[in-house]
């Protein structure tokens, strides 16, 4: 996007008098020569002023926001519900009409995606469903997954570093022997598997520090109710890890259960540190050391680089790499 800086370099002025042109400034004493050159210089670099670009968010925009997960399913994953609910809250603050679009049945009622502005979808997706949705408008934005970044605009986590703080912390404190307890997610009719970046970490991670021991995985679906299943078994097989990495803290809810039904403190007889930090997770006993996620910074990152297509006709996809953040509490010594 053209900067006043660029106006003022191609027509030979200032900044500020760029700026107090393009603004009607009637106090500002310049020629009508002048004049002319910082208009035709802002119209050759498709140049909006603000006033213009909040006129523009006031027009009857429409986007679709498209969910991978059915509605009750996603009532039960505060993670994607805090998601969803800063998106709807950037859309009413700009005025912008927003179509819900649930998954029902592995399908989406796309006559809904009819006469939009754009989409942002939410979660992860098969090819077949981006090709849909691309059918409808190529003014895409994923949230929290990247399938094609050449060409559709994304906001995911870096993945990658979140995980090498959480083994380094956990090392850190002396344990050799960490557990992995996550879920396996799939798109699509034909119920693709998605690889999970925390799990790829963890067998990188354990296995560069020669400390992997494959049974000590345990995976299954991120509910609170499988959470609890996994630990269970774990702990019935014996010989516990001192320490577990789960991957969601609606998982980890239900390991906590598990361990205090087995009489097994946390942290005292095994440590605990879990992914997401929802609003519960520092009111469990113990409190929960997790991974922070911005879920509200990518709800309203979306809506503004869906605004940059619609508005200002951007064409080069961009991802937005969001950071994370430890929080320590007290489920691991």
């Amino acid at each position: 996007m053209a900067t006043i800086k660029d106006i003022a370099k191609l027509a030979g002025v200032s900044p500020a008098t760029v700026s107090r042109v393009l603004n009607n400034d009637t106090a500002l004493s310049v020629t009508d020569e002048t004049r002319r050159r910082v208009f035709e210089a802002a119209e050759d670099l498709e140049y909006k002023t603000l006033k213009q670009r909040n006129r523009a968010t006031e027009k009857n925009i429409k986007v679709g926001v498209i969910h991978w997960y059915s509605e009750k399913e996603e009532l039960g994953d505060p993670y994607y519900v805090s998601i969803t609910n800063a998106i709807e809250k950037e859309c009413l603050t700009k005025k912008i009409q927003a179509v819900t679009i649930f998954k029902n049945d592995d399908t989406y009622t796309t006559n809904k995606l009819n006469n939009l502005d754009g989409v942002i979808a939410i979660g992860k997706f098969s090819k077949g469903d981006i090709e849909e949705f691309s059918m409808y408008s190529q003014n895409i934005v994923f949230v929290d997954s990247s399938p094609n970044e050449k060409k559709y605009d994304s906001i995911v986590i870096d993945f990658k570093n979140a995980m090498v703080e959480v083994f380094e912390y956990l090392m850190g404190l002396g344990h050799r022997r960490i557990g992995f307890i996550g879920g396996r997610e799939y798109v699509g009719k034909h119920r693709e598997p998605i690889e999970d970046e925390r799990l790829v970490m963890y067998n990188r991670f354990m296995k560069e520090h020669a400390l992997y021991e494959p049974e000590n995985i345990y995976i299954g679906r991120f509910t609170p109710e499988d959470g609890h299943d996994l630990m269970k078994k774990a702990v019935e097989k014996g010989n516990l890890p001192s320490a577990f990495f789960i991957a969601s803290d609606s998982m980890a809810i239900g390991a906590l259960q598990a361990l205090y039904e087995s009489n097994l403190r946390v942290p005292k007889d095994i440590s605990i540190i879990s992914f997401n930090d929802i609003p519960t997770a520092k009111f469990l006993v113990p409190p929960l050391s997790t991974v922070k996620i911005y879920t509200q910074l990518m709800g309203t990152t979306a809506v503004g680089l869906l605004l940059e297509r619609i508005l200002e006709g951007r064409d080069i996809a961009k991802k937005v790499i969001l950071p994370t953040e430890l929080i320590i509490r007290d489920s691991c010594k």
